[in-house]
């Protein structure tokens, strides 16, 4: 990030006033597509697609150099099976039946990526056909489980994220994802985890992506306020209060990205595999914190009425919350005080001119600086909510109340910078 694209940015969050936009969010008329990364910078990234929160195409030529579309893919466009089997067959895998219904999702499974390929396989040859259903391998952790060198190289556009920043510095998880299926599965209706952004790169096949901008998916919720599970279903196409989603077909090598908030359903139109990332920074923090207090009020509603009986109800709140979520407010806090941390150290060691780079570069002092003013803003909100005043903040260190004083602190100290 430069000076120029912080102050931008800087200006943008100023303008909200701590709010979020607000209102249902208009359908743009198409998706743009950027077709050359000689002439596409983190800053018109930044600025055109990050900053408003709108979905973009990058083409084939910004993943061209990956090893996974060289080793992972045969000459005529498809899985390459063999190469798969060699080098990660004895891999347990996740693998979701897209024929069967469970609430809004699918039932899950594991299996050695051998069987996986072997029922593939199967499927192709029953002329995309199975009894054992239309099975899909996703959330598969490449990156966790085994060496994911040469297989992709983050997109600089991508860089900042600190959810797999966080993960990784707990050694415990992270949110890169491989997805693979025959033509056919498909993933239903949904938001991303924590209204987090996401990066999606065909390696080989094709996807149909139905997107809905935040706000719209209201209108699709049935009489009890569900969200459907598949928004391509004739009830809905053919309603006329519905609104009409912003279609995307997504090519070979293709990089998608889904903004914060976007509600959205994915169909392989062919063989398909993708590697995806889940991503989190100072554009969508607010995003997830609000998301986070609207997870807390669910389940204060859920068990509201043994509030008066259940000791530490809020404390227990805070646990059927993590358990439902995957974070609390807690661990909320935990998340923004190791990036802050970490931020607040680049800007105490002064490094030199940011270079744009890919994962190993690293944040340089402009991106330190606009990360340290996102946090400052978003822990401010957090330290004032009448829920975490009810955490144990003791065992914390630096305290919420410290460490947003040092925030603020960084904030003043790099204006001129």
């Amino acid at each position: 990030m430069d000076r120029e694209t912080r102050l931008f940015a800087e200006s943008h969050f100023r303008g909200l006033r701590g709010r979020l936009p607000g209102g249902v969010c208009p359908t743009p008329d198409c998706v743009d597509f950027i077709e050359n990364p000689d002439s596409f910078s983190y800053a018109d990234f930044f600025k055109g697609y990050l900053l408003p929160n709108v979905p973009c195409v990058f083409s084939s030529a910004f993943t061209e150099t990956w090893g996974s579309r060289r080793h992972w893919v045969t000459p005529s466009g498809k899985p390459n099976f063999d190469y798969l089997l060699r080098n990660y067959g004895d891999v347990l895998v996740p693998v979701a039946n897209c024929g069967v219904r469970e609430y809004n999702s699918n039932p899950k499974e594991y299996m050695p990526l051998r069987e996986y390929i072997n029922y593939w396989k199967e499927y192709i040859h029953g002329d995309y056909s199975s009894p054992r259903g239309c099975l899909y391998l996703k959330d598969w952790h490449l990156c966790r489980d085994s060496s994911a060198e040469g297989v992709f190289t983050l997109p600089v556009y991508f860089s900042s994220d600190w959810l797999n920043e966080y993960w990784d510095a707990l050694g415990v998880d992270d949110y890169r994802f491989i997805y693979m299926g025959p033509t056919g599965t498909w993933s239903p209706f949904h938001a991303d985890i924590f209204r987090s952004f996401s990066w999606s790169v065909n390696i080989c096949g094709r996807k149909k992506w139905f997107f809905f901008p935040p706000g719209q998916e209201e209108a699709l919720r049935d009489g009890h306020g569900g969200l459907p599970y598949d928004v391509t279903s004739p009830g809905l196409l053919n309603s006329r209060s519905c609104p009409l989603p912003l279609e995307v077909t997504q090519e070979a090598g293709e990089m998608v990205f889904v903004p914060s908030g976007w509600h959205h359903q994915v169909h392989n139109l062919e063989d398909t595999i993708s590697i995806n990332h889940n991503w989190v920074n100072g554009c969508n923090l607010a995003n997830m914190w609000q998301f986070l207090q609207q997870e807390l009020c669910a389940v204060q509603h859920e068990v509201g009425q043994w509030r008066d009986t259940m000791s530490d109800w809020h404390h227990h709140c805070q646990v059927i919350m993590r358990s439902c979520s995957g974070i609390n407010f807690g661990e909320f806090y935990n998340f923004l005080k190791v990036i802050a941390e970490r931020r607040l150290l680049i800007l105490a060691k002064g490094m030199g001119p940011e270079v744009e780079g890919g994962e190993d570069s690293g944040p340089g002092p402009q991106q330190a600086a606009f990360d340290v003013s996102r946090i400052a803003e978003v822990l401010a909100s957090v330290v004032a909510h009448p829920d975490f005043q009810k955490v144990d903040t003791c065992v914390f260190s630096p305290r919420p109340e410290e460490l947003l004083q040092q925030l603020e602190e960084g904030v003043v100290a790099t204006a001129s910078l």
